[in-house]
């Protein structure tokens, strides 16, 4: 499983996070105002007269105009990278400056910054997703490898035993037997004989992903406020448009049952399922405080590495219908919910509450510490708060039988520090970040206590 633990690339996510932000700079009086415009509407304006609005502002200000009444279209103003910049602007029921279009000009603007932020700020990175990207490292094929290997057992399995099948299956050969097999499948599924026995190309399609998303061939974030990247309409196979070229003709048109819930960002997975919380955790949390509170070393033993992968595949494969009782080895269970956690393409404690997290922990007192924890996890998305919320009160409760398991707040912060944190890759020393899932473990009550 170690393998898998950086497998998500999180550099142009946090580059995103850096990107302008839209700001409306308003006029109140014009009375000629399209009704498909707000205040950031000014009437007839030049662009010099323009230029002077925005020049005190900051980056991400902007405004739109018309710089003579016999324009067929508008003009965009911002201010980006401390400089003023103009642009056409069309309306014909969308938004759209070139191809892209969208349903509100803030949406055009939003997206805008954030492109022309990444094209300064992220070109180290494209140039390199775009000459080393490799399917055969790809978090597709490395997450999937052992799911689809069992899958195939089962279905060669099944093949064995019906004979009707196997009449079908020598039916489509026969038919089949002009169009020539793959000769360069990649090495780890190439004897898999569910991905697929013919060459079958991907249907992508532009898309616009809601949440956050990684692409599947180079691991790489999806940058963008809209058509971020494209998405297979036959497998799910999702990846940055310049990926897709490159992804080897292996749709399977069965995928998107296959897809799961591990590795899936935690805000997309919940919006999804319609849910407050991953059933994963809570299913996995339950069942360790039913029978295994007890259990000495509990996160810390490691479960058998085959039992895992199965309960993962259980998961993948059944939701929340998946039978926990059949794993009588606890650890097997806690090594689940670790893996589960650790796949996350942004951990529970983010990125931008890291330095927060550290900060916190600075004051001599535990008083002052609690304080500002409290105030450094309030700008955890929704999803993220009260899942570590969850999390650290179950912790509380592991800690509480130490006597017994051996596992301490400090011990189990010890553990669980490089999968809840995000850390930049130079770290290395997590003791800052031990000492604050400790402080959240042993004063969970006190931190938690006006959280709903």
């Amino acid at each position: 499983m170690e393998n898998l633990k950086n497998i998500w690339k999180p550099e142009l996510y946090r580059i995103q996070m850096e990107a302008p932000v839209p700001k409306r700079v308003p006029c109140d009086h014009c009375p000629d105002r399209p009704k498909f415009y707000g205040k950031e509407f000014h009437g007839i304006l030049g662009h010099k007269e323009a230029t002077l609005l925005l020049e005190n502002e900051p980056n991400g200000a902007f405004l739109i105009r018309k710089g003579n009444p016999y324009n067929d279209f508008y003009t965009l103003t911002w201010r980006f990278n401390d400089k003023v910049h103009h642009y056409k602007l069309y309306y014909d029921g969308t938004h759209y400056i070139k191809d892209k279009r969208y349903d509100t000009i803030y949406d055009l603007v939003a997206d805008g910054l954030i492109t022309c932020h990444m094209e300064i700020k992220a070109h180290h990175i494209l140039e390199m997703i775009n000459s080393r990207a490799n399917y055969t490292d790809s978090p597709y094929v490395t997450l999937n490898r052992r799911k689809l290997n069992t899958l195939s057992k089962i279905q060669q399995a099944s093949n064995k035993s019906s004979p009707i099948l196997n009449r079908i299956e020598s039916k489509i050969t026969e038919v089949d037997s002009s169009i020539k097999p793959i000769c360069e499948l990649t090495p780890t599924i190439e004897n898999n004989p569910l991905v697929i026995k013919y060459s079958k190309s991907h249907n992508f399609r532009v898309h616009t992903f809601k949440g956050l998303n990684w692409c599947e061939f180079c691991a790489n974030f999806l940058w963008g406020f809209t058509a971020q990247g494209v998405k297979c309409e036959d497998c799910g196979f999702i990846a940055h448009s310049k990926c897709s070229e490159r992804a080897p003709n292996h749709c399977v048109p069965d995928l998107k049952k296959l897809r799961g819930v591990f590795g899936i960002d935690l805000t997309t997975l919940l919006n999804a399922h319609s849910s407050t919380m991953p059933f994963v955790v809570t299913k996995c949390v339950n069942e360790i405080e039913s029978r295994g509170m007890d259990s000495e070393g509990i996160y810390r033993v490691s479960g058998f590495a085959d039992e895992i992968e199965a309960l993962k595949l259980a998961f993948d494969r059944d939701g929340e219908a998946t039978d926990l009782s059949v794993y009588s080895n606890i650890n097997v269970i806690a090594g689940t919910l670790k893996l589960y956690l650790r796949l996350l393409p942004v951990p529970l404690i983010t990125y931008e509450v890291h330095p927060k997290l550290v900060m916190a922990i600075q004051p001599k007192t535990i008083p002052q510490q609690i304080m500002m924890l409290r105030q450094c996890l309030e700008p955890l998305p929704p999803a993220h708060f009260n899942c570590l919320q969850y999390m650290m009160q179950h912790l509380h409760r592991v800690s509480q039988q130490a006597e017994v398991n051996k596992m301490s707040a400090h011990n189990l912060s010890t553990v669980f520090a490089p999968t809840l944190v995000a850390t930049p890759p130079a770290i290395t020393d997590l003791a800052f970040e031990i000492r604050a899932l400790q402080i959240l473990i042993e004063h969970c009550p006190q931190i938690y206590q006006d959280s709903k």
